[in-house]
């Protein structure tokens, strides 16, 4: 196979392009999931933990054959951030993708470096830098003119208030998520603390599943069974995995800057798949967005 003779930063640079891809496509399995039939957030976030559950079934098992056993510090924080980052996220988001549109509901989670900086700030002592404020600024400048554009085309004001009071939910909890899980991974490696906190947000997921819907909602017609067996794999487990091998070729820094790629893919494949219309401002304030991320990523 030709890839098997590239150098480790050619790979490391496909690897970090797909997992964008795949990271990206979530919001257009989500959005042709609703499409397909009458399916409800917590029913379809059901069904996406439940396929991704054998893959780190398996990892968090090799990863804990020969490593130390959890404390109950250790469990404490894995269901902590595993409810912040996978479940309380995920729930969000797939709540906000009932009302706007793909484009901005990534361009508002694309806001967690930001945020990641200024829980720093609030809540660990940081102070902010003047690129840091730069790229606040720019961030939510790009935010403004992207809502400005699903207002436009969407006509619904309400409607997208609410889609992006829940997505920025989403990019709060995941922000809370990174800020607390260095400490976490440091102890325990990648591999094993990523499996078992989806593990935890999974059996959060099922249980609330189980607390509000009957049983026969988890019968739905089969392409709904398709987009969550695709969400799961192509935009849960794989890029996932992709990320973190991407980093281990490339470094951090290379591969935030390949990741800003997602929010002009899900763009792209709203326009493409979705029929979601393109507009200047949305595109500016897509700009922005990546502008303000690389600003204080880099």
């Amino acid at each position: 196979m030709p890839w098997k003779k590239w150098s480790a930063e050619r790979l490391g640079i496909a690897l970090a392009v797909l997992a964008a891809l795949g990271f990206s496509f979530k919001a257009i399995f989500v959005k042709l999931a609703y499409a397909a039939a009458p399916v409800d957030a917590v029913t379809l976030l059901s069904l996406r933990m439940v396929f991704a559950l054998p893959a780190f079934l398996w990892v968090g098992f090799v990863a804990s054959r020969s490593a130390l056993p959890l404390t109950g510090r250790d469990w404490g924080t894995l269901v902590t951030l595993g409810l912040l980052g996978y479940y309380g996220a995920s729930l969000l988001d797939f709540l906000g993708l009932q009302y706007i549109s793909a484009g901005l509901e990534r361009l508002i989670l694309f806001t967690y470096p930001t945020l990641t900086v200024l829980i720093g700030v609030l809540f660990m002592g940081r102070t902010l830098s003047r690129r840091e404020v730069g790229s606040l600024l720019l961030s939510y400048a790009g935010i403004g003119l992207a809502f400005a554009h699903d207002l436009q085309v969407l006509g619904e004001r309400n409607s997208v208030l609410i889609g992006a009071a829940f997505v920025f939910g989403s990019s709060l909890c995941y922000a809370c998520y990174l800020a607390g899980s260095g400490p976490a991974i440091q102890r325990l490696g990648a591999a094993r603390f990523t499996a078992l906190a989806m593990l935890a947000s999974t059996l959060a997921t099922q249980i609330h599943f189980l607390a509000t819907k009957p049983l026969s909602a988890l019968l739905q017609p089969l392409p709904i069974y398709g987009y969550g067996v695709a969400m799961a794999l192509f935009s849960t487990v794989l890029p996932v995995f992709m990320q973190s091998a991407a980093i281990r070729r490339i470094g951090s820094s290379q591969a935030v800057l390949i990741g800003t790629l997602g929010p002009m893919l899900t763009i792209f494949f709203g326009w493409c798949l979705l029929s979601e219309p393109i507009s200047a401002a949305q595109i500016a304030g897509a700009v922005l967005v990546l502008a303000g991320v690389l600003l204080v990523s880099l």
